[in-house]
């Protein structure tokens, strides 16, 4: 039997680069995506990343900072540690930081997890190799995390 899309899924407007949205939107559309995409929502607008991601200038010190933070949370009580997590900061900023540190909650962290596992809040660390996405990342993603963290 030829299996059909539902009605719902065809009319969902794909992600582009530029769209300003509000978070809802931004979730339901990304939803959406095939799972190879990676979108943030920086300030209301979408912000997707094209780049091939290179050995030494993005892998090799992803890994190495991934080591630091892993390390640094089995020494340390009450912190976790992940791997590209979407961060719901506010209603008009949702990004992806390549890693990012938390102290849990119940000890005093500011960041909550959400009914749907995603993080809520400003987390006390987030990360970014930025030689991909360089304009991005050092742009209008570094202003808003220096803005929800009171400019640390």
């Amino acid at each position: 039997m030829l299996q059909t899309p539902t009605i719902s899924r065809l009319f969902i407007a794909p992600l582009e680069n530029g769209d300003q949205l509000s978070r809802d939107e931004f979730e339901r559309r990304y939803a959406a995506m095939p799972e190879t995409c990676k979108a943030e929502l920086i300030e209301g607008i979408v912000c997707m990343s094209a780049a091939a991601l290179r050995f030494k200038s993005h892998g090799q010190p992803h890994s190495f900072m991934n080591a630091w933070l892993a390390t640094y949370q089995a020494f340390t009580a009450f912190t976790m540690v992940a791997d590209a997590p979407t961060v719901r900061l506010d209603p008009i900023n949702e990004p992806q930081p390549d890693l990012a540190l938390v102290i849990d909650s119940d000890a005093g962290g500011q960041t909550q997890l959400s009914e749907d596992d995603y993080l809520e809040g400003a987390p006390e660390l987030l990360a970014e190799i930025a030689a991909s996405t360089v304009s991005i990342d050092l742009g209008t993603k570094k202003r808003f995390s220096q803005n929800s963290r009171g400019g640390r």
